[in-house]
């Protein structure tokens, strides 16, 4: 019976070939597009599940508020791991990272600036499933001065020689480390992706008591089972233990008086497996993920497989006439109903499987396309078991999804009335249509509502006066490896015509950059009063080659010795300080790391500019006369490229013996957006997609309801209807659904734009012309749509249509 089924849903197919074919069409769109976004969310979720640990380990993170400045890090205080390694018996294991920066790395005639060295506690691979190929995981890392490396490194610096015992140095700090370990390299589903490993016992500030300062990324392992809130709960009173008598000394009041006063000051817990979705904190261990973007793609996938679904709803009601015939027939000739719901779900099985088949063709073929795009390395594996079974299951339920209410509708005709030909689809199924072009609608003018206040926020970050000018503007990061020949280099390239100036700052307003948090107070204040800022290390030089504008007072001097105890402030700064007037001549105390404190005088304000994310609000800066490694180059040519080879001759010739190695200022601000340029694209596509299935059943819809009402429009060109009279005809309705799709999302996609929104600081004002624009293509894709279907109805003799049957 079931060979049977088949055989007639194949001929029924072959039947109907427009109606299979944009049935088929819109299927394997909606499928392949929840495919993609089906490994991609998986990849999302899979972050550090690899570890074997991974539900009982969390990190510290700190947050809190002074005086209003929020602090938001993923980092703590160093005796963080064993104060509650000691105090808690519930944890189990503490252990802790801290970034070991860029260094510069050699091991005989091989040299390398590398990006991923961290220095980690003797018990790293007791807490992070990290196999060692070589070397023993639990004393590794126990003496100072050793490194474990990964099998690249290991392949990179030593070739096929054993690496076990040879000594890599650090040529920044002429410390040599000898290789104790080879480990399989981290996988790329970690929230880090460190290549070396040096011991935390080489740092002698890992062991300070200090908790004034941070900078270690701390772990912990707990019970399994055990619920974290319940230690995160315990908190509180650690901080105030050990943090309190360290805050009484540098600001001179008690810990309950700092917070009486409004600040807040914590640790808190979170979940290995939540770090990569769930982190918003500042100076993490690498790019993070969104939860919101996951959500935001499970949404479009289901939608776009409910869309597909509607379409061959609506395919296959509206065709109800054409097969309402064969319907009374079976039933006359013995067929029970539950025979013919199996006969039309098989051939919606068929449907869908064939559009799952072309749809992993699809995926396979495009899927390359999308990592590029991405940044992912997603990868469609059919010996995947839980991959498999995904894919049976989505064809499944889509299949079930789409094929019952047809089954059911085509299935209860009653054979008597079908064979006299009084066969009529009825209002119910009308209403049922018209509603599912609405629901299909909705979604496709969400979607483009959503794209457009993307772009449009997108186009605002890059018009944005950012307070700087980040054109032309060429970053040497690593110019102090020429060591005393730096000023050599420096005046070199003042010398060459198309260079305009020259700073001798590591401080940047975009990508990578030197960072340093600053506690300061008024000078005609108290230490309780004290705001958290950032400083910068510059020189006379920096504010006029970023083009920084300076609101009042004046720059540094290279001839006033008294700058060395002056500062720069921003206008946020100014208000932090609560000084409405003039802020020149005044005077902040700095509280430094180790609890000693100075006075600096306010010399010039600069207007604020944005030396973060747009996401984030401009906070107080102080910039103080002082030397850091890096140049920044301000240029004033459009032959970059000449002048970038002048400056590496300059290089050689100073022999640091180190490749030339540079970035330009506006890439990096624009790398800081990436991720959300790439989400753009991403909706965009998945936009248009949405738009073409849509449109597919509209046509569909469109071609069953010209051909049922063929008669009609044959009597009015009789009658003398005009092309724009019939075109009016068929299209007025569906209009009518198109425009009732457009007022139902538009609150919908107001909503969900401005939630979005709020992630950023400075952003765009969603204008109502956006909804016009959605409301006007998508009215326009319908009135083409329908009218070409409507053209070809006009064009044709109504004689022929009238003599039909």
């Amino acid at each position: 019976m079931l060979t049977t089924y088949f055989k007639i849903a194949i001929r029924n197919l072959k039947r109907h070939r427009l109606f299979s074919a944009i049935n088929i069409l819109g299927l394997t769109i909606g499928m392949a597009t929840c495919m993609v976004i089906m490994l991609y969310v998986r990849h999302e979720l899979s972050y550090d599940r690899f570890n074997e640990k991974a539900d009982r380990i969390v990190r510290v993170t700190f947050r809190g508020s002074v005086q209003g400045e929020k602090m938001n890090e993923a980092h703590v205080m160093p005796p963080v791991a064993w104060t509650l390694k000691t105090d808690f018996p519930e944890v189990e294991e503490a252990t802790r990272l801290r970034n070991g920066g860029f260094p510069r790395i050699s091991y005989g005639e091989k040299s390398f600036r590398e990006d991923a060295l961290a220095y980690a506690d003797s018990n790293i691979f007791e807490v992070f499933t990290l196999p060692l190929i070589t070397g023993d995981p639990k004393t590794a890392l126990r003496a100072p001065n050793s490194i474990v490396i990964s099998k690249e490194i290991a392949e990179k610096y030593f070739g096929k020689e054993d690496p076990i015992n040879k000594t890599l140095l650090l040529k920044d700090s002429n410390i040599g480390y000898k290789v104790t370990g080879v480990m399989e390299n981290v996988p790329e589903l970690s929230h880090f992706h460190f290549d070396l490993f040096a011991s935390m016992a080489s740092l002698p500030e890992a062991r300070e008591a200090s908790w004034m300062t941070s900078e270690y990324f701390t772990y912990l392992v707990l019970p399994k089972g055990y619920d974290y809130r319940t230690l995160e709960n315990k908190l509180p009173g650690t901080v105030e233990k050990y943090m309190g008598p360290q805050l009484q000394q540098a600001m001179g009041i008690t810990f309950s008086e700092f917070k009486q006063k409004g600040n807040k000051l914590g640790l808190f817990l979170q979940p290995l497996t939540d770090i990569h979705l769930y982190s918003g904190f500042m100076y993490d261990l690498g790019p993070r993920g969104n939860r919101q973007y996951v959500y935001i793609f499970i949404i479009i996938a289901l939608f776009m497989l409910l869309i597909a679904c509607i379409n061959f709803i609506n395919l296959s009601t509206a065709a109800a006439s054409k097969r309402a015939r064969e319907v009374g027939v079976r039933k006359v000739l013995g067929s029970e109903r539950w025979q013919l719901v199996k006969q039309f779900l098989t051939e919606s099985i068929v449907l869908t499987f064939i559009a799952l088949a072309i749809a992993v063709i699809i995926v396979k073929i495009c899927l390359p396309f999308f990592n590029n795009l991405s940044g992912k390395a997603l990868d469609l594996q059919l010996t995947d078991p839980w991959l498999l079974s995904a894919l049976l299951i989505t064809g499944l339920l889509t299949a079930v999804l789409a094929g019952t209410y047809p089954a059911l509708f085509l299935s209860s005709f009653q054979p008597v009335r079908v064979l006299k030909g009084a066969f009529q689809a009825g209002k119910s199924g009308i209403s049922l249509r018209s509603g599912l072009v609405i629901v299909q609608f909705f979604v496709s003018v969400s979607l483009i509502v959503g794209t457009i206040v993307v772009y449009q926020q997108l186009r605002y970050i890059n018009s944005k006066s950012l307070g700087y000018n980040k054109e032309q503007v060429l970053v040497l990061r690593e110019t102090g490896l020429l060591g005393q020949k730096e000023e050599v280099f420096r005046q070199k390239l003042l010398r060459d015509s198309r260079v305009l100036s020259v700073t001798n700052s590591g401080y940047l307003p975009a990508g990578p950059t030197n960072n340093n948090n600053f506690f300061v107070y008024p000078g005609d204040g108290t230490a309780t009063e004290q705001v958290k800022t950032l400083r910068y290390d510059v020189d006379e030089q920096y504010v006029p080659t970023l083009g920084i504008n300076m609101l009042s007072g004046r720059n540094f001097s290279k001839d006033l010795a008294s700058d060395s105890s002056a500062v720069i402030i921003n206008e946020a700064a100014v208000r932090s300080f609560g000084w409405e007037k003039n802020a020149i001549g005044k005077t902040i105390n700095a509280v430094h790391r180790n609890g000693s404190q100075g006075s600096l005088r306010v010399i010039g304000v600069v207007k604020d500019f944005h030396f973060k994310s747009l996401h984030e609000r401009i906070s107080p800066l102080v910039m103080v006369l002082g030397e850091s490694d890096g140049l920044i180059v301000k240029l004033k040519t459009t032959d970059v490229e000449a002048v970038l080879q002048s400056v590496k001759v300059h290089w050689s010739e100073l022999g640091p013996g180190e490749p030339f190695n540079y970035s330009f200022l506006d890439e990096s601000f624009n790398n800081t957006y990436r991720f959300e340029r790439t989400i753009g694209q991403i909706l965009g596509i998945f936009a248009g997609l949405t738009i073409l299935v849509a449109c597919l059943g509209l046509f569909g819809l469109a071609t069953f309801t010209t051909e049922q009402r063929i008669k009609e429009i044959g009597i009015r060109k009789v009658l003398g209807a005009s092309i724009s009279d019939i075109i009016t005809l068929l299209s007025k309705d569906f209009l009518k659904l198109v425009l009732l799709a457009n007022l139902l999302a538009w609150p919908l996609a107001w909503w969900g734009m401005n939630l979005w929104l709020e992630d950023f600081a400075y952003r765009i004002r969603i204008d109502w012309w956006i909804f016009i624009a959605a409301g006007f293509l998508t009215m326009l894709i319908a009135v083409l749509i329908v009218g070409i279907k409507a053209i070809n109805a006009g064009r044709a003799n109504p004689i022929k249509s009238l003599r039909t049957e």
